[in-house]
């Protein structure tokens, strides 16, 4: 389990892209269900302003479920729903 736990760790402070090569912001801390023993998801701060740009964040992060995970190394990489539901928002206002 403690490797496990390192593993977790280490996504702390990785910097998020989407697969198209957006920089979308950096993992903060991680969402984990204790029933599945799995995560869940990533809370990611330092967000893309201009990604994100409408959006009422008021200084805080997103939640990227972690199913949008596509790869995990230097960086993590997601797939490019983040880009399309910040854009999708944008087009509502």
């Amino acid at each position: 389990m403690e490797t496990t736990a390192q593993e977790i760790s280490s996504l702390i402070g990785r910097e998020v892209y989407s697969k198209n090569g957006i920089f979308v912001g950096e993992v903060d801390d991680v969402q984990i269900s204790l029933d599945n023993e799995a995560i869940t998801g990533l809370a990611v701060s330092s967000v893309n302003n201009e990604l994100f740009k409408g959006w009422d964040l008021d200084g805080k992060g997103i939640l990227v479920p972690y199913r949008w995970v596509r790869a995990v190394g230097d960086i993590v990489l997601v797939n490019d729903v983040v880009e399309r539901v910040a854009a999708k928002d944008q087009t509502d206002e």
